[in-house]
């Protein structure tokens, strides 16, 4: 039978020919992404994984399980921070702890791959050197689909098999692995929509990333009130959350959100069988006749481009430790429920007490966050060579040292915003539940400015990287910043020896608040950062550009 396909906003029996070279471009896309998609993966399984791990060693009685289970129902801050649970078995406290922090990576996933493949691509002419060839109009679409889609079953499949591995139902693992995979796709085709509407990669990016962030905003306004409990189902994510593999899976909703996502790709086919090559559905707005004086210098232009993405990036902090925050109200009846948890609380934050120690936690979560943000700003300088734009600006009357060094100042900039609002906002969390606010904001201000040096020093190493290994910069940086989160985050729950926790900037900062305060690390983290900028500064002046 003749494939129906989608030609000029129309249907088409000549379905062979608009897919001509989708295999192709599949392949051509995960040689491309071999390296990309491989940290995704790891990081996705092998963050539950460690999970599940550290759960069957902290909560080993059913007892244990059903005060930690009782304590979430009854903390309204860890419903909006990470849904409901459902039931007291093991595996529905794991899917509590990860599961939708595991869900949005895979959305995460399926949005930047879909991006890259499409309107990057498209952005960048090499789509309109392919289409040149025999290629057919839809196959980039569906060759960035059919990868994306692939690898998010793969990932469910080996979520589903080390759930398994570890002793959990069999039942409940294939739902999960189902869950997630769906949460990848979903995305997907969330994000080849947003691909047809624009003209930029970044604006699309955003729009799918404003989905997402959408769908997690409703998910938690309804999940800790029963009366707005139907914000919850209106999201993506709140269906998935509702799959409750290990409390009885609903199998009906993983085929709601498989229904959702064929339709969104193929309204993605329909928008774009209804555009130019190279063009986006929405018009872009034209811009001002003459930029404004503080735009004729590099780090004019480098605010310009960057303040919205880091406007978002401030908002998400802000939400995070205020949520956070409110939940250290909380955390002692939780953490009764297990000596074990006690245990591994005050291992990572610290002893001077139980909601010192999970606020230290807290903060070091945080600034892997903002070292994240820091690692995507210095890599823009990454992208604005290898598209060209970088070669026209220095054509100009513009140094390379001043370009990279507008690049750098926001990155560490950004980084001591990130973390200041981090600070304000977890003290303001905290001190509204227990009526502190006046001395909590300043004291966990100081909390979490500790931890800057450790963020600026991956930042650092992104800038090394940049100068002195361009050809691996993006996929090395993002490596770096992801074993150091591990090694911080699950290291001591998984007791790696203390010569590998230390090679991690993390484990060097101070365990505030209620810790002792030490500015000798601080100032070697600092130190080490400001080698890594100065060294790859110096390499980047030495080198061609790619």
């Amino acid at each position: 039978m003749t494939a129906l396909a989608l030609h000029r906003g129309r249907f088409s029996l000549d379905g062979s020919r608009e897919l001509a070279g989708t295999g192709t471009l599949a392949r051509l896309a995960l040689r491309r992404d071999r390296i990309f998609l491989v940290i995704w993966v790891y990081a996705l399984v092998g963050s539950l994984a460690a999970t599940t791990y550290s759960y069957r060693g902290l909560y080993v009685t059913a007892a244990q399980r059903a005060s930690l289970a009782q304590a979430i129902r009854t903390n309204p801050s860890f419903l909006v921070l990470s849904g409901p649970v459902f039931g007291d078995s093991l595996g529905a406290l794991i899917i509590w702890k990860a599961g939708l922090f595991i869900v949005v990576l895979a959305a995460l996933l399926g949005i930047f791959a879909v991006i890259r493949h499409t309107r990057a691509d498209e952005e960048a002419g090499r789509l309109e050197l392919v289409g040149a060839t025999v290629v057919g109009r839809y196959a980039a679409l569906a060759a960035a689909l059919t990868v994306t889609i692939g690898v998010s079953l793969l990932i469910g499949l080996l979520i589903a098999v080390v759930q398994m591995v570890f002793g959990l139902p069999v039942a409940g693992s294939l739902a999960l692995g189902a869950a997630t995979a769906l949460a990848g796709c979903l995305f997907a085709a969330v994000a080849a929509v947003c691909a047809q509407l624009t003209e930029s990669a970044r604006t699309a990016r955003g729009m799918a990333i404003g989905v997402l962030g959408a769908a997690y905003l409703l998910r938690a306004l309804g999940d800790p009130a029963a009366q707005l409990s139907w914000l919850s189902w209106a999201s993506p994510l709140g269906w998935i959350e509702r799959v409750q593999p290990y409390a009885g899976p609903r199998w009906w909703l993983l085929l709601v959100g498989a229904a959702v996502t064929v339709v969104l790709a193929a309204a993605a086919a329909v928008l774009a069988g209804g555009r130019d090559l190279g063009a986006g559905l929405v018009p872009a707005r034209p811009g001002r006749a003459q930029a404004a004086g503080w735009l004729r210098g590099p780090l004019g232009l480098a605010w310009r481009l960057q303040r919205g993405g880091l406007a978002g990036w401030v908002l998400g902090v802000a939400v995070s430790a205020v949520v956070l925050g409110a939940a250290a109200k909380g955390i002692g009846a939780t953490l009764n429920s297990s000596p074990q948890v006690r245990a591994e609380i005050v291992r990572m934050g610290g002893r001077a007490g139980l909601v010192n120690a999970y606020l230290a936690i807290e903060f070091a979560l945080l600034s892997v966050m903002a070292a994240a943000y820091g690692v995507s700003a210095v890599l823009r300088l990454h992208s604005e060579e290898a598209e060209g734009r970088a070669e026209v600006m220095l054509a100009g009357p513009v140094r390379r040292a001043g370009w990279v060094a507008a690049e750098v100042v926001l990155a560490f900039g950004g980084i001591a915003l990130l973390m200041a609002v981090a600070g304000v906002c977890s003290g303001l969390g905290y001190g509204a539940r227990t009526g502190a606010e006046g001395t909590e904001v300043g004291r966990q201000l100081g909390a979490a400015l500790v931890q800057i040096p450790a963020a600026w020093l991956l930042a650092g190493v992104a800038v090394a990287l940049f100068g002195l290994a361009p050809r691996v910069t993006v996929p090395a940086a993002w490596t770096v910043l992801a074993v150091a989160a591990l090694l911080a985050l699950l290291g001591p729950s998984l007791r790696l020896p203390g010569w590998l926790l230390d090679l991690t900037p993390f484990s060097h900062v101070p365990k505030l608040p209620g810790g002792d305060f030490t500015a000798t690390p601080l100032i070697w983290l600092t130190a080490i950062a400001a080698g890594l900028t100065v060294a790859g500064l110096i390499a980047f002046r030495r080198r061609d550009l790619t």
